[in-house]
């Protein structure tokens, strides 16, 4: 059985990556980079490593016909913060292109902002994976989500 935690208090605490000189240059670069949809879906990136990736994004906007937060925009914030870890992980000379993704939907939101966290579980050389936990902003479990991603030589392209 998972706890639910509070993702607020999590994203807040600043880590050495954070403080890092490095980091934040890289999390601008990444910020400017994200791409149309995270854009259109209100994505806000708050730290990126190899190790951890986080984010917030609105419910409003977001939502399906019953205005519930929509599965499948916890399903592209979970592809976002993985794919972006693994791009991390493997800058300068691969690039990530996701090969599996899965999520579970454990709870609903209807307003507010959502947080998700991905957590590197395997970063490997042709390969990174990454548990992206997201939550509301109680701190209660909404979804959680699998994303493995192959890392391809970058001269390949995606």
């Amino acid at each position: 059985m998972t706890q639910d935690h509070d993702p607020a208090a999590t994203a807040a605490a600043p880590t050495p990556a954070q403080d890092d000189p490095a980091n934040t240059k890289l999390l601008e670069m990444m910020r400017a980079q994200m791409g149309a949809l995270n854009t259109k879906m209100g994505v806000q990136l708050l730290e990126v490593s190899a190790q951890r990736v986080v984010a917030t994004m609105p419910v409003e906007g977001n939502t399906q016909p019953y205005g519930l937060l929509h599965g499948g925009a916890s399903v592209v914030l979970a592809e976002s913060l993985g794919s972006m870890g693994a791009a991390v992980h493997a800058h300068p000379d691969r690039i990530p292109v996701g090969v599996d993704i899965n999520a579970t939907h454990h709870r609903s939101a209807r307003s507010g902002t959502v947080t998700g966290v991905a957590t590197a579980i395997h970063l490997g050389r042709t390969s990174a994976a990454y548990e992206i936990v997201i939550s509301d902003e109680q701190g209660r479990r909404l979804c959680t989500s699998r994303i493995t991603c192959a890392l391809i030589p970058a001269d390949r392209g995606a």
